[in-house]
């Protein structure tokens, strides 16, 4: 390993319960042009889905499965933003143009200048587009949830909706854990002494 990968590697640190950098970027929301900032996050739950590119094969699959689902994302309180490294022109067209992309009623954000990218951790430096990052950020700016994926590996969106309740769970129950598999409804479980070795 060279001197610069162990750089690099060195300074890599876990994102998780860390707080979102401040940030500033135009976006395309339903026929308007607007600028989203760390501050339009604060407050609320908030997901940040991101994607390689406008007019690729699969990111359209991908936002058109997130529009089906917006309205449960709103029913619990939390705001869907698509993030790639293109500007909001290009989203603007790709959301005039694409009957999936067409769909989608969340701010399509653009990230030219990689700041979003890179600050979370998804830039491919070699491509200057982002790998499939899907991030829950809690209202008070921390990150809880993480998935990244290769590109040729789409998501599925109710899996986010799955980890966003649970968050949204724990976050209202401090003293509870949500095991493996857990979904909304489920048995919870409260770390205590007495439950070690008896799982």
């Amino acid at each position: 390993m060279s001197l610069l990968e162990n750089s690099l590697q060195a300074d890599r640190r876990p994102l998780i319960n860390t707080r979102i950098p401040a940030f500033k970027a135009q976006a395309y929301r339903e026929g308007k042009f607007i600028e989203v900032t760390d501050k339009d996050l604060a407050g609320k739950w908030s997901v940040l889905i991101f994607m390689p590119a406008a007019f690729t094969f699969n990111c359209p699959t991908e936002i058109e499965d997130a529009a089906e689902h917006y309205a449960e994302f709103q029913t619990l309180g939390a705001e869907v933003y698509i993030v790639t490294t293109d500007t909001h022109f290009s989203h603007k067209v790709w959301h005039e143009t694409s009957p999936a992309v067409g769909k989608a009623r969340f701010p399509l954000v653009g990230d030219p200048t990689h700041q979003l990218t890179r600050a979370f951790g998804v830039h491919i430096d070699e491509e200057g587009l982002a790998l499939r990052g899907t991030f829950i950020v809690s209202p008070d700016g921390l990150i809880k949830t993480m998935e990244v994926h290769d590109n040729a590996i789409a998501r599925d969106v109710t899996e986010t909706l799955r980890k966003l309740k649970a968050a949204q769970y724990v976050a209202a129950h401090p003293n509870e854990v949500c095991p493996a598999k857990w979904n909304e409804g489920a048995k919870t479980l409260k770390p205590s002494l007495d439950l070690v070795g008896k799982i």
